[in-house]
């Protein structure tokens, strides 16, 4: 199973670890009753808007979740107990350690694995997009947004003053004085506070704590990614993403995202694991996949619609990628 939203995805954790349901009046707890030995996870939710959750658990049995959600969301907190490893798809497998962290969250995919025995123990905020475009931008139209941050990546960061609230909300709720008004005004600080931070200087904490080291340029050079590269990286990738079917060549794409060339092109293929023509190809053939399987389009019109001049070239590519020709794949799902 591939839990599609973050909800469904901290559920299905929830079932795993055999916690149930119990709801309260200003928050919910988790917990297994015949083992309490096992912990607890609190969580108080403005729906569709914020969470805040405090968990100290302990796996009862190993497993792993796969995940591939279109939300875009910001998630900051505290894990003080903990180590947890994750693959993002085209990424190489982390592994989350105790510490602060920041992260915005956009189109995320890949896989996470727990351990039998593992103890978990922390506090985090999550607030959602909608949550900015509905009460923050509309009254504070120069606060931060999820453009000022490189999206998945997790910054070990959090400015002190943040943390120290995220610990006063943990004290509040032991001892059950959460309350939902103290809690968004809370939120809103936090907010406040990290715009104050990015907004004080284009050298702020978030982008010199950045490190994305060295990236290999030809036989024997090599040069290293700052957080400036890794933003113009990334706005390559969203441009391919969204003219896939049309790129622009890599002379024109360096010029709109302000890299040269060869970094361009070294460190896209550092940071996806694939060259720039290999992803505008998985794409183009990923959408010729749909066509051939939901509609009676013919393979000329297909190819055309995904960028080939000549169905030729793409029967040839199709055929490269999948061991078959486009006509014996339509075929294979009839």
């Amino acid at each position: 199973m591939v839990c599609k939203t973050t909800k469904e995805f901290q559920n299905m954790v929830l079932e795993r670890i055999t916690f149930s349901e119990y709801p309260m009046e200003n928050c919910t707890i988790y917990k297994n009753e015949d083992r309490p030995e096992l912990g607890y996870f609190i969580k108080y939710s403005r729906e569709g808007y914020y969470d805040f959750g405090i968990g100290d658990y302990t796996i009862p049995l190993n497993f792993s979740l796969a995940f591939d959600h279109k939300e875009e969301l910001m998630r900051f907190g505290t894990v003080y107990t903990g180590e947890t490893k994750f693959k993002i798809e085209n990424n190489p497998v982390s592994s989350f350690s105790p510490s602060s962290f920041f992260v915005v969250e956009k189109g995320l995919k890949g896989k996470q694995s727990w351990t039998k025995g593992q103890h978990f123990h922390g506090a985090e905020i999550t607030i959602y997009k909608k949550y900015f475009d509905e009460v923050i931008k509309p009254s504070f139209p120069k606060a931060i947004g999820f453009d000022n941050f490189i999206v998945n990546y997790t910054y070990r960061y959090l400015p002190l003053e943040i943390a120290s609230i995220i610990q006063n909300l943990r004290s509040l709720s032991q001892v059950d004085s959460l309350t939902p008004l103290y809690l968004e005004s809370k939120i809103l600080e936090c907010i406040a506070l990290i715009s104050n931070e990015v907004h004080s200087s284009p050298e702020n904490a978030f982008t010199n704590q950045l490190n994305y080291g060295d990236i290999k340029i030809g036989k024997d050079r090599r040069v290293t990614l700052t957080a400036s590269d890794a933003n113009a990286i990334q706005k390559a990738y969203d441009i391919l993403t969204k003219e896939a079917c049309n790129p622009p060549t890599i002379k024109s794409l360096s010029k709109m995202v302000f890299l040269n060339e060869q970094k361009l092109k070294a460190g896209f293929s550092a940071k996806y694991h694939m060259s720039i023509n290999q992803y505008t190809t998985s794409i183009r053939i990923t959408m010729a996949e749909n066509l051939l399987s939901t509609t009676d389009l013919s393979i000329d019109e297909i190819s055309k619609m995904v960028g080939y001049n000549y169905s030729a070239n793409f029967i040839k590519m199709f055929k490269k990628l999948h061991g078959k020709t486009p006509l014996a794949f339509r075929k294979m799902k009839e």
